[in-house]
This record gives C-alpha cells, structure tokens and sequence, in this order.
C-alpha cells in the first residue's frame, strides 16, 4: 500500500461510500455482456464495451461521441487501435447508444480527477464509482474538447490494450504456452516459437468472457503507429456521395411536418391568438399550442416561454400557415430590455463594484497602484453572439402506446433522452433515442428545446413529427455567448515593467480560468459582478476563452505599446516561468517572420490563450486602406501535448479561427424591445470564403498532456486581429464587432 497517498485514499473513499470493501463492491468487471444486445450484430462480439471483432477480424470501435463535423470519432478509433494493435484498413467506428452504459465515465477520471494516482488494485473501484455517477447524471456529452483528451486518453486508449490483454491471454489457454510469449500485430496473435498466427476474431469470443484491465500497461510515445499519423476521416466520403443521413433525412409512414414560433421576448407568453388564417392555408392540419411549462422542463433559471407549431403535410405548408398566425404576446416585463439599457446596467454594476467577487488576488495591488508611474486604463465589451450551425434544429418523433422515439442530432444523447423522459412523464427506458449526424454544433446542441417541442407535437398530433426551424426562429431563440464588460487598470513601471494587473467584469460563467493569465505580475486582481439578465445564455465555441482571451490580449498589448515595447517580445518578458507558453509564441512569431517590415497600411497582431489543455498563439495580418480592410494571413501554432489526428487538429483550428474571425468582424445579436433583432445571414453576417486569409497551422507535439483541439482556436484570433489593426492604423478596438469601425473586403 505505499503507493496511497492521502489524497488517493480520500477522493476514493468519499466516491465510494467511505471504504475499500464497498469499493471493491462496485467494480464493473466486463460490461460487454450488459450491453453487447445493444450494439453486436450477427457475427459480432462484443469483447469490451468499447470493442467489436467480427468473423471476419473487422475491429469496430464503438464511440461515445457524436460527430458534427469535428471528426472526433476516427481520432478516437486511432487511440483504441494503437493500443489493440489492429489493422487499421480493417477498423471501423460506429456510435454508442444513449444508453446507461455508455454514459462518460471517463470524465471523472480525466477531467475531475486527472492528477490523481491511484494503485492498481483500487483503478476498477474507482472507475466503478465514476461509472455510476455518470449514470446518475445521464451525461454523454460532446463538447469542451473532451473526447481525445478525456475519453481518447482514458477511455479508447484503456480499452484498446486491455482488449489486447485479454486476447492474448486467450490465445496463450488455447495454446497452451505462456502469455507473454505472444505477440501482436495487426489484429494478429502470434506465437512465434511454434509458428503458430491467428486472427483475433478466433479468440474473440473467448476473450468477451474474461475482466478487463481498468489500468493496462499503455504504449510510450515512440511505439505509436497509428496515433499521430494522417488518416482519411470515416464520416467524409458518406457526407461525399450523398449517403450520410442526418436527422433531417428521417422518413416514417404517416410523418407530418411542423414548425415553431416561440415569444420573441425570452420569456413571454401569449395574450391573444388567432389561427383562423393559418388553418385555412392549404396542407395545413392543425396548430398547436406548446405551454410555458412544458417549454421550460428543461432549462433551469431561463423561461423562454411559450410556442405556437403549425403542423402540416409539408414544411413550406407549415411555414406559410405560421405566417399567417395573428399571435399577441406578453413580454413578462422585459419588452423595453435593449443591448444599450444591457451595458448601461453592466456599466453601473461594475463601477457599483458592489459583491465583487474575487478570481485571484495576490501582491499589494493597491500599494502598487498608488506609487505607480503610469496606468493604464481600458474597458471591453463584446455583445451577445449566436451558434448559427449550418444546419438548423430539427428532429423527428413518433409518440405510441407510452413510448416515444426520437432521431435528432445532438451533443449529449443521453442528458437528451432524460430530458424527453422527464418531458413527457415516462420513464427513460421508454424513449429510444437516434442520435445522427450533426451539420454543427458548437453547444447549441447541447441544449434540449427543440427535442422536448417535437416530442410534445409527437404526442399531441399522434402521428410521426418532423419539427424543422426557420434559420430565423434558429437565430432569434438561441442560447446566446454572453454580452461582457470588463474593465482593466495596469500598473507600469519607469523602465516599462508591469507591476500590477486588475480587472473586473460582468457575470463570470465557464470555464473557471478563462479570465487568468499566464503573465508573471508581481500583483494580481482579477474579480467578477454579477448582472444578471433576461438573455439565455449558453456555451458558445471556446465558452468564456473567446471572450476573456480577447479582453486580456487585447490589453496586455495596449500594456506592451504603453512601455514603449514590441508587443511579441514584452509577453515574452513575461513567461520565463511558463516554457510551453514561450515555445508556442516564439515559433508562431517565426513562422510569421514577426519583424520583417510590411507595406504601409499593413500590420501584424499576436495573441496567446491556453484552453481546454492546448496552448495556441496567432499572429494575423491585416491590410487597412482609406477605411477598407481585409484579413490576409493568420499564422497559428498549437501545442495540444501531442497531436493523435494532425490533419484533425490543423483542421479544428482552421475552423476555429474562422468562427473566431466571423465573430470578430461581424458577430452581434442586438436586442431591442426585449427581443432579438437579427434573423438571417443578410443582417447576421458570416465570413465568406473569398475574405478568408490564407491560414497557417503548426503543431508542437511536447509530449504533455493531451489537450483538446475543436475550441483552442476560437480565442486568439480576435485579439490578434485587433492589435493588427492598431499596428497598421495606430486605432485601439475594444469593441466586438469591428465591423462598425471598418469595412471588410
């Protein structure tokens, strides 16, 4: 036992019940045979539960994350064939069922508990524990750039070699010879004393009997041949040839269609309706009303309030008799919110600083501040921005004799299936949930409205429902990035050092860090308000990361430029202590030749941010002429630990910094009247592919931790484009969009 260490013994007691025996207790052994009716077709065995092996040595990796286009799931399959041993050209991947037994478990261990070390003989107690606490909280959830880093790293990559564990011993009975003289290779057992080779589908079956390891030895970085090698993604060549189905693809017998209309202003009901209008528009069958209570099972503090579906034979039927409703609608008392009254109430609550709460203080920050030679003073705001996936909500239900099944596309099936359940007042076990492609994401998805809605039409109509929004009923009734400000005061000294760093803003969210930076500052404070409004809010890609990055990059620029310094080399100054920071800026500022004069008109704009476990640094080029500018390059470079899918990663950045780009030009929901202004891409504008820089991606595989790559991108490409625009223009934006100071091309 001395391995324990006091931190060990706790967490697992605490989890556990308070003791070892208990632990023992709650060991899982092999799930497979729980959940291989599930999953294992004819000729298939489920050998673990993350496992398949055919008869004809096909290897299945079975997933439990969704894909919308992050290509997360061939990452995955990568990490479980390494450690399997497989042959690649004979993997496959398919997606777990929302079902109990493949709720994310590995998030405790990966994300809560990452840093624990525990002994052996304790691991599957452990894992037993988080097993049933993820089933209690019904989470599978795809986001927060978790599956490599969480499930690949302590889900795929475990299951991967104690499935090769358990074949081997397998093989090792059957033939009669000691285990460890059998090897491995390319979903081979081989014995090489006697010559003797077979398949691993020969032993699969007799493997699916035996325990799994839950702490199996994992290969070291140089023996990889799978993980950190290009290959082709499983979702593309459907998506290619047309035959990648998603949940609008769903055809049932009987099937109507519907679409929604909910209070524009979050929160409101009806005072009035008149459907006379709509029901005599033709293929029109019928208009339902969906109440506030049955709208807001799901959503906690927010009261989106209530909706009104017209149900047709056809959408454009549906469409047209919900365009001719004549509906009243009560705000609540929110009808004179606005994004002006919004930040005029932010304003007076920070300069309140009434209940500030703190982040991080250290150092005399105030003595600081007194004896100071120069501050520096900045506010930023950045308004609400909405996900606008390519694909707008949509599902299908059918609702019969008390049970209900649904095909959606979403980002936690399980939490999805619960939610229906609780909806309609019937046991989980009696939904059947289909989770399909995803044309997008970006946590929109995450949030269970839109399934909660068909399944009540489902009911109500008692014919299968297809429920698709309007891209204007998608962008107006979203569950928005928050609106922030944040104020900052910077202390500096007569040789230009910075000597203290505060900053305060409005409604601290997700995640916790967001705010912190890597900085070395003899004194620190940072401290948030809370002002709470009537706007829901939701995760947004990079959640908080995007926002605070920009704030804090932005001015520690603004800091850099005070002291008379180059902006690259005063960060620089500053993260001696932070090694994996300073490689990551450093090579970014190579690659970009930082230094090499441009044109006049043309400037150049570094930032950093660590999030979800990767750091990554951009420098953008931009050009600025008599009011016109375009975004010409971006360089960026991202240390995620080591990278298992290096085509996946460069692309999750490349996409991360057009939605950050997008959002730095464009990006603003407005309110006024309480309600969402913004309806479509005409006055929600996107970056189109003819403004998109050439964009340029490095890798630094350091060998730390696995870190996540879908959101690490979003965060530093505004804050680099604003301090190119001031390189090049000598104009400080502290404001998102830029778009209101400058004309894009």
């Amino acid at each position: 036992m001395s391995n324990w260490t006091r931190r060990a013994f706790v967490s697992v007691g605490v989890l556990a019940g308070g003791g070892i025996l208990v632990g023992v207790a709650m060991r899982p052994g092999n799930r497979a045979d729980n959940l291989a009716e599930l999953v294992a077709g004819e000729n298939e065995t489920l050998v673990h539960a993350f496992v398949k092996i055919d008869q004809d040595n096909i290897v299945t990796a079975v997933v439990p994350h969704a894909e919308m286009g992050q290509g997360a799931q061939t990452a995955l399959a990568q990490m479980l064939a390494e450690e399997l041993d497989a042959d690649w050209d004979r993997v496959r991947v398919e997606e777990a069922p929302p079902v109990a037994g493949y709720a994310h478990y590995t998030v405790g261990r990966g994300y809560l508990f990452k840093d624990l070390n525990l002994p052996d003989i304790v691991v599957p107690s452990f894992e037993g524990v988080m097993m049933r606490l993820s089933n209690s909280l019904d989470l599978q959830v795809t986001g927060g750039s978790m599956s490599v880093r969480v499930t690949g790293t302590y889900g795929m990559r475990v299951a991967g070699a104690a499935t090769r564990d358990m074949l081997k011993r397998a093989a090792a009975k059957a033939w009669q010879v000691p285990v460890d003289e059998i090897t491995t290779e390319k979903s081979m057992l081989i014995h090489g004393a006697t010559s003797r080779a077979e398949p691993y589908a020969v032993f699969a079956a007799a493997a699916a009997g035996m325990t799994p390891s839950y702490s199996p030895k994992l290969k070291q970085l140089e023996e990889y041949k799978i993980i950190g090698q290009p290959v082709p993604r499983f979702d593309i060549p459907a998506k290619v040839d047309g035959t990648a189905k998603f949940a609008l693809d769903v055809r049932l017998p009987g099937m109507v269609y519907a679409t929604v209309k909910r209070s524009p202003v979050f929160g409101g009901r009806i005072a009035s309706i008149d459907d006379t209008a709509a029901r005599a528009v033709e293929g029109v069958l019928g208009v339902v009303v969906i109440s506030a209570s049955e709208s807001d099972t799901f959503i906690g503090a927010f009261a989106v309030g209530e909706a009104v579906a017209v149900v047709a034979e056809g959408y454009w039927a549906a469409q047209r008799g919900l365009r001719a409703l004549e509906i009243e609608w009560d705000g609540g008392g929110n009808e004179t919110v606005s994004s002006n009254s919004i930040f005029a109430q932010f304003e007076q609550d920070i300069s309140a600083a009434k209940d500030r709460k703190i982040d991080l203080e250290q150092g005399d920050f105030e003595a600081v501040f007194a004896s100071s030679q120069k501050v520096i003073n900045a506010d930023y705001r950045v308004p609400h921005l909405a996900h606008t996936c390519m694909e707008p909500l949509n599902a299908t239900a059918e609702f019969r004799d008390g049970h209900c099944e649904i095909w959606i596309g979403c980002q936690n099936p399980l939490g999805f299936r619960r939610a229906v359940a609780d909806a309609l007042g019937i046991r989980a076990d009696n939904v059947t949930l289909h989770n399909m492609l995803m044309g997008g994401g970006f946590g929109r998805k995450s949030r269970a409205d839109w399934a909660i809605q068909v399944v009540h039409l489902a009911k109500t109509v008692g014919r299968p429902v297809q429920l698709i929004w309007s891209r204007e009923e998608d962008i107006r009734q979203d569950f928005y990035r928050p609106a922030i400000l944040s104020r900052f005061r910077a202390a500096i000294d007569e040789s230009g050092e910075l000597e203290a760093w505060q900053n305060t803003y409005v409604n601290k969210l997700e995640p916790t860090e967001a705010p912190l930076i890597p900085y070395d500052v003899a004194a620190k404070d940072i401290g948030h308000i809370d002002s709470p409004i009537h706007v829901p809010w939701g995760a947004w890609r990079s959640v908080d990361h995007s926002q605070h990055c920009f704030f804090t990059e932005s001015f520690i620029d603004e800091v850099a430029v005070a002291a008379g310094r180059d902006p690259l080399e005063y960060r620089a100054s500053l993260l001696k202590d932070h090694p994996r920071h300073l490689a990551v800026l450093q090579k970014a500022a190579r690659e970009a030749e930082w230094g090499q004069p441009l044109a006049q008109g043309r400037g150049r704009g570094i930032a950093l941010q660590e999030s979800f476990g990767s750091i990554v640094a951009e420098v953008v080029e931009v050009t600025v002429v008599d009011g016109q500018a375009s975004v010409d390059r971006v360089v960026a470079v991202i240390d995620p630990g080591f990278a298992v899918a290096p085509d996946g990663v460069t692309a999750q950045i490349e996409s991360g910094i057009v939605y950050g780009l997008t959002a730095a030009l464009y990006g603003e929901i407005t309110i006024e009247n309480g309600s969402v202004v913004q309806s479509n891409f005409h006055d929600y504008e996107a970056l189109r592919m003819a403004q998109t820089p050439q964009i340029e991606t490095f890798i630094i595989n350091s060998g730390h931790a696995a870190g996540g790559a879908g959101e690490p991108g979003t965060p530093p490409a505004a804050p680099a484009l604003a301090n190119a625009i001031f390189d090049a223009t000598g104009q400080r934006l502290r404001e998102l969009p830029f778009s209101k100071h400058l004309q894009f091309i």
